[in-house]
């Protein structure tokens, strides 16, 4: 299972209203169960947000990559938001976040989910694909530049 096979060009999203943490998981949460018949908004939302409780998915380098398991969520996904202005995601730099990786995985898929975490965070940690992303100027732009550095880190 690869990030690229999870990321179609449509859950890439570009210039997302920010605001807060809550609102963006809600905003992501509701995009995705709208297009995700088997997913319910309030559910994926409540699950990301359980996740957070735990401890925050900031990164660091503003990026958070929040992620949870979903019953019934069918096959692991993948949505990136690249957000208008950054917000604060409790990082744990403390710097404010402005790139957001989402996975949501089967309630069962362990390894899956560990090698898809493992996967982002490579990409994710890279200064230059950071620059790149938040350079974009589009929605397939930033696509584009996503799935660059995703092949390159699973290449490398």
């Amino acid at each position: 299972m690869t990030l690229e096979a999870i990321l179609p060009p449509e859950r890439t999203l570009f210039g997302v209203p920010g605001g807060s943490k809550k609102r963006v998981l809600e905003f992501f949460s509701t995009f995705i169960a709208q297009n995700t018949p088997s997913l319910d908004s309030q559910e994926v939302f409540g699950r990301l947000i359980g996740r957070e409780r735990l401890g925050s998915t900031g990164i660091g380098n503003g990026v958070a990559i929040p992620h949870a398991r979903d019953p019934h969520c069918k096959a692991p996904l993948a949505g990136f938001l690249k957000l208008a202005e950054p917000i604060d995601f409790d990082a744990i730099d403390g710097e404010p976040v402005d790139l957001i990786f989402v996975l949501l995985v089967p309630e069962e898929a362990d390894d899956a989910h560990l090698s898809l975490l493992a996967q982002v965070a490579g990409v994710m940690n890279d200064a230059e694909t950071r620059g790149r992303l938040r350079k974009s100027a589009s929605q397939r732009e930033l696509h584009e530049r996503l799935i660059e550095a995703i092949r390159r880190q699973s290449s490398g």
